[in-house]
């Protein structure tokens, strides 16, 4: 069964990278490529790390190493590229008609029926997120043409083509160890409820009586110089993202591919949502301590780093209003 699932892992790898080689000027076809030998990848080294007592751990701990470094550099590029789109959608979307959040100390400001605190709020944004949008667009252009860079010289290195090879004998010829000779039923188990554990235990850690609440009003922060309360606290719910993945692509190996759980692919999704709104906010963040930028584009990054912590806080409460319908028990 394991092996199965690892020779038809390692095929759609193989077909993945074949695709992206014949998708020549065709970014389009190059991305889709890409994004499937990224999956691909993930779900053989997160399989070869829940089930490496059933493997050659030596062969299994190399090969999962080298696929984490090809799915990393590959993922860059996309990365740069949806928080980009993220980022200065989210500067149109504020700098438009609705509420806008005041000044560092001011608290939020009156609806533009309400005076003049309004205006000047909406007009400081909008002044500034045309300057934040282009200040961001630099910064994220130059990274994800560094990435581009990066993940063509992957793509021709010795080091891809040794992992490519791998992979090819991989998908005929598993490594198992003398153990996973024993029946299905008997050795599978055990792999699959110490990933279940990991995660419930890493779930147990996280505070969902806090993230029960929408918005968290200290979500909202102004001072840049320094990582928010909220962001320190990123971490753990990151590290149960990557465990849901493991305890998904081990269901996989017990039901095929084809029959995920839907609520905890759900639960995923919203994971994949905080991570993307913390990632966002840590680059409105980084961009907002450039030297020397104007007062109006810091405050417009200040306004745009706290919509995408709010962001953050929405996810967590979407993740554990899931989590209270999730099919994952303590075994």
């Amino acid at each position: 069964m394991l092996a199965g699932y690892l020779n038809a892992r390692c095929a759609d790898f193989l077909r993945s990278l074949r695709l992206y080689g014949e998708s020549g000027s065709d970014t389009a076809a190059a991305a889709e490529a890409a994004s499937a030998l990224r999956c691909s990848a993930r779900r053989i080294g997160g399989t070869l790390h829940t089930f490496r007592v059933l493997l050659d751990p030596v062969w299994a701990d190399q090969l999962r190493t080298e696929l984490g470094w090809l799915s990393g550099t590959l993922a860059q590029e996309y990365a740069c590229t949806a928080r980009l789109h993220r980022l200065v959608s989210a500067l149109g979307r504020l700098s438009g008609s609705g509420p806008v959040p005041g000044p560092p100390g001011s608290g939020p400001v009156p609806t533009a029926s309400n005076g003049e605190g309004s205006a000047a709020g909406a007009g400081a944004l909008t002044v500034g997120a045309s300057r934040a949008g282009a200040l961001l667009e630099r910064q994220l252009t130059l990274a994800r043409t560094r990435s581009h860079s990066a993940a063509l010289q992957a793509l021709g290195s010795s080091r891809f083509h040794a992992v490519a090879d791998a992979v090819a004998v991989l998908a005929s010829e598993v490594p198992l160890a003398p153990v996973a000779g024993a029946p299905a039923a008997e050795i599978l188990t055990a792999p699959r409820t110490a990933a279940e554990r990991r995660l419930l235990d890493a779930v147990s850690a996280l505070p969902l009586a806090r993230a029960a609440h929408p918005y968290n009003a200290e979500a909202l922060v102004y001072g840049l110089a320094t990582p928010s309360d909220g962001e320190t606290q990123d971490a753990p719910w990151h590290q149960v993202r990557l465990l849901l993945r493991l305890h998904r692509y081990a269901q996989e190996v017990r039901q095929g591919s084809g029959s995920p759980d839907p609520v905890l692919a759900e639960a995923g999704r919203a994971l994949d949502r905080h991570r993307d709104a913390a990632e966002a906010a840590a680059a409105a963040a980084n961009a907002a301590r450039t030297p020397r930028i104007a007062p109006a584009t810091a405050y417009a990054l200040g306004v745009l780093h706290a919509d995408q912590r709010l962001e953050v806080e929405a996810a967590r409460y979407e993740f554990q209003r899931i989590w209270q319908r999730t099919a994952v028990t303590a075994p």
